[in-house]
């Protein structure tokens, strides 16, 4: 087992509800996960299954009509541990945590940058109130911060307005601004959505950069399964709002033990495989949050249901490093090893 001190994030049984018009969404019903120091967690599955929903609740940016019913969110800063979710949303210790400590990179460039602001003081904003340089210490570092993310004539560009970047500026504009106070934890919500490959494959090396030289234990939010096979360590596969299977990179890649971890699979095409592969998307759709299935939420588009599915699987240790929430998952991981 990992040591306790290698432990940056430790997140346990979180639930975050949402109430509209007299219903209840339970986005994000149960989760439990470590992030190790040094380390990327990739948090996978279709939309809606609450993985930005589980990003903002660890950064207490939740809107107004929901809340953190239960469960902890437990960040180790140095020596101290900070039970995340008691602390005031907008108070002063919430927010020097956030921005510093803990950074998010936004999925939404487009919404995430205030119209109204240069690119430059939303970046030099950051480093204002949460370090000790001086006015042309944080404008020498905006710049070397644009510079590193590719964006041409930072000189230039700090001084511009956000409607004049294009959206793959604005992202890597939002990625300067999230990785400017070398953060201990670096939560990425689908970081390079607007991005074209070359410049998604420069920003993956920064992130991967920030973790090696400062130790920053990364959360990765995407759908892409190529990026997770590339970045990962450890993955989380979440599904309505539970985490159904859990392990390293190695686990959960290559012995999928789950159904929809092996449906999620068997959807994306292989390179190398040529055009004849066999791709199957995913039968069904997520059902409606307001009216969930009983029991397994998979369960209604499985193809291994029977009737024991109609009562919630209880999360299952496999080995050591390796969990799983299904009734079945004897039969497949067994598989593996004939």
């Amino acid at each position: 087992m990992s040591d306790v001190n290698d432990i940056a994030l430790s997140v346990r049984n979180l639930k975050t509800f949402f109430y509209t018009n007299n219903r209840c969404n339970k986005a994000v019903n149960g989760v439990s996960f470590d992030v190790k120091k040094g380390k990327t967690l990739c948090i996978v599955g279709e939309s809606g299954c609450g993985k930005s929903v589980t990003a903002a609740t660890i950064m207490q940016l939740l809107p107004t009509l929901s809340r953190i019913e239960e469960g902890e969110i437990i960040f180790q800063k140095d020596d101290k541990k900070i039970n995340i979710e008691k602390l005031e949303k907008n108070g002063k210790e919430m927010r020097a945590i956030r921005g510093s400590d803990i950074a998010m990179i936004f999925q939404d460039p487009m919404t995430a940058l205030n119209p109204v602001y240069t690119v430059g003081f939303q970046i030099s904003e950051n480093l204002k109130y949460h370090t000790t340089l001086n006015k042309k210490q944080i404008r020498e570092k905006c710049i070397s911060l644009l510079s590193d993310m590719g964006i041409p004539l930072p000189e230039q560009r700090i001084d511009e307005y956000p409607h004049s970047y294009s959206g793959g500026m604005r992202q890597r504009a939002m990625i300067a601004m999230a990785m400017a106070c070398n953060p201990k934890i670096l939560i990425a919500d689908e970081p390079t959505t607007a991005l074209d490959v070359t410049i998604q494959a420069q920003i993956f090396e920064l992130m991967d950069k920030l973790k090696q030289e400062n130790d920053t234990a990364i959360i990765l939010i995407t759908h892409d399964m190529g990026v997770v096979a590339e970045l990962a360590d450890n993955v989380a596969v979440m599904y309505m709002g539970n985490i159904v299977e859990a392990g390293t990179a190695d686990d959960v890649l290559r012995r999928p033990t789950h159904p929809y971890t092996k449906a999620l699979l068997e959807s994306v095409p292989v390179l190398g495989r040529g055009k004849d592969q066999d791709i199957n998307p995913i039968k069904g759709s997520t059902p409606d949050p307001y009216n969930r299935p009983v029991g397994c939420q998979f369960a209604p588009r499985c193809n291994w249901k029977t009737e024991s599915c109609d009562v919630m699987p209880e999360i299952q240790q496999i080995n050591e490093t390796h969990q799983i929430r299904c009734h079945k998952y004897e039969q497949f991981f067994e598989s593996y090893n004939e």
